[in-house]
């Protein structure tokens, strides 16, 4: 991601957004969104959640908090009033607000750094969201962004590891 240019970014996520729109979920109340770290060149999710909102007239947006002591997650609801603070990695996370459980959750967008032909992932090493989605229903769905397309196969996956149940990147939907 780092090689890719501004312009080729701005066109890849146009593409992954129309990719997106043709996913065929049922309507949705709670949407748990990473928020993208524009400096890594993540895939931005705002454009997402947008489409998703104006699809799911009442969807509520969740955010994740991490607690780096735990590597866990808690899970904020997010609106235009969510006072955002920036962790220790440089990610804006909830600063407080109303917690979400898990439970409720029906989408999850999943940050990767790549994925693999079986919806398994690379993340950011330190487990936080394999241990979130564990605590999510078994019919949430889980949807990775991807500016690329899949890996043939990931080495390095673990019993713990939670597959994908979709990976959308600029020209391909992926179903796991």
């Amino acid at each position: 991601r780092a090689a890719l240019k501004d312009n080729e970014i701005e066109k890849l996520q146009y593409l992954v957004l129309i990719q997106f729109q043709q996913i065929p979920l049922p309507y949705i109340e709670y949407l748990h969104t990473y928020l993208p770290l524009h400096s890594n060149r993540e895939v931005d999710t705002f454009p997402v959640i947008d489409f998703m909102e104006f699809r799911n007239p009442g969807m509520q947006v969740v955010a994740p908090k991490t607690d780096s002591a735990t590597n866990t997650i808690t899970n904020y609801l997010y609106n235009e009033d969510t006072v955002l603070k920036e962790n220790r990695y440089g990610i804006m996370e909830p600063e407080q607000g109303e917690i979400i459980d898990a439970r409720l959750i029906d989408v999850v967008l999943v940050p990767l750094l790549a994925f693999d032909e079986t919806g398994s992932r690379v993340g950011y090493g330190k487990g936080y969201y394999d241990r979130f989605l564990s605590e999510c229903r078994e019919d949430t769905i889980k949807i990775g962004l991807s500016f690329f397309e899949a890996a043939d196969h990931i080495d390095d996956t673990g019993e713990f590891d939670i597959p994908l149940t979709y990976c959308v990147t600029p020209y391909r939907i992926y179903e796991f």
